[in-house]
């Protein structure tokens, strides 16, 4: 991405790639290597998966659901959107870097696809941190909790182009080497598209969120570096986690 601002039909392909990588919506893919220069609208394959599953966890209210069914069932339906992508990625780092005791041991825990203990209890304080802030959130307004669902999916992939340039790949193959590391442009679009998501829902609940996503940013280049010497897809995996956690729990104690 360029200084300028790419052609319509451009942007649109970026949008369209990024929801066809991100999610199992069947729009093309597009190629790896063109994902680079598309990350700025990672975000907004995030807002496309936080409106559908904010939508499911309203409708659900609607039909008097109860609060805590209400939000397992919204949770089911954004993994089941993703292909539990970022789920994995946090899994797999927590299995690496728990088990792992140099740093090749550490990325191949990584790739296997066997679930650990570590990897385990990761997936259950992650799913169980989400519907605690998300059962909270179903005694706010409909249209809050709306907005806030959408703003953590949004906001939490805004993260992934940032944290791709700053840190490098910690192998030279692999789906972020595949990928590239994006120019500044599309992860300063990427990160100005995050924070409009959390304005909307509030500028002191923007300005808490958007330290709590700072922790968890800084916090996770630190580890993956001391641990790996860089990121991969898990790595970034985890990212989207614990920052869709951190802007969920900043809205659950703030605006429920």
């Amino acid at each position: 991405m360029t200084g300028r601002v790419p052609p319509a039909d451009t942007l649109l392909q970026n949008v369209t790639t990024c929801i066809g990588f991100y999610t199992r919506i069947p729009v093309p893919a597009g190629d790896r290597r063109s994902l680079a220069d598309a990350h700025w609208a990672a975000p907004v394959a995030g807002a496309v998966a936080g409106m559908v599953a904010g939508v499911s966890l309203w409708l659900a209210l609607a039909l008097s659901v109860p609060a805590a069914i209400a939000a397992a069932l919204a949770l089911a339906i954004g993994i089941a959107l993703t292909g539990a992508l970022h789920e994995d990625g946090l899994a797999d780092v927590a299995d690496g870097f728990g088990g792992g005791q140099d740093r090749e041991r550490k990325l191949e825990i990584m790739k296997d696809s066997r679930l650990g203990t570590y990897g385990a209890l990761a997936l259950m304080l992650s799913l169980l941190a989400r519907w605690g802030a998300l059962t909270a959130l179903a005694a706010a307004s409909p249209f809050v909790m709306l907005l806030v669902v959408v703003a953590a999916h949004t906001a939490s992939r805004a993260l992934v182009p940032a944290f791709m340039l700053r840190v490098p790949p910690a192998r030279s193959y692999g789906l972020s080497a595949d990928v590239g590391r994006p120019d500044p442009a599309p992860a300063l679009v990427a990160l100005a598209i995050g924070m409009v998501a959390l304005v909307i829902c509030g500028l002191w609940f923007a300005l808490i969120a958007t330290l709590l996503l700072a922790v968890v940013f800084l916090s996770l280049e630190r580890l993956a570096t001391s641990q790996i010497g860089g990121q991969t897809g898990d790595v970034l995996g985890a990212l989207q986690q614990g920052g869709e956690i951190a802007v969920l729990v900043a809205a659950a104690s703030l605006l429920a």
